[in-house]
């Protein structure tokens, strides 16, 4: 029974990294500058998971784990705004102010799905708190 809490609380981890990460994206749909304060817009990241084999059981079940957390390669948006001043000073794209490529939609369907996996291992976690809980009461 501790290897499903094991599992459970695993998939409640990566589901939580998942959700900080949609956050993130969201919070900053309109950032003109990366992490490290350059000129750039933000690029939005998305969790990659994996099986976490530590956690294999006998049976053959498996825990998640976080693989990494990986940006995306997407263009960003280009807005025809000479006046601003983080316009691009020269080349193809002088004048253009580059945004960040977010979808908003993408970001709240990941989040919904995230948050509903969560809710599934809360669910399991529950479910062997009570067979534990019912086997300890038989034996008794």
């Amino acid at each position: 029974m501790i290897s499903a809490l094991d599992i459970s609380t695993s998939g409640l981890i990566a589901q939580r990294e998942r959700l900080t990460t949609i956050s993130q994206n969201i919070a900053n749909m309109s950032s003109l500058r990366d992490a490290n304060g350059r000129l750039g817009p933000y690029k939005a990241k998305h969790v990659i998971l994996e099986t976490d084999h530590e956690l294999a059981t006998s049976s053959g079940a498996a825990g998640v784990k976080v693989a990494e957390v990986r940006e995306d390669d997407v263009e960003p948006k280009r807005r025809w705004q000479p006046d601003h001043p983080l316009a691009i000073k020269d080349g193809k794209w002088k004048g253009y102010v580059e945004y960040p490529n977010v979808d908003m939609t993408e970001q709240f369907v990941d989040a919904l799905e995230a948050s509903r996996a969560y809710e599934s291992n809360v669910g399991v976690i529950e479910m062997t708190k009570n067979m534990t809980s019912q086997t300890l009461r038989i034996l008794a």
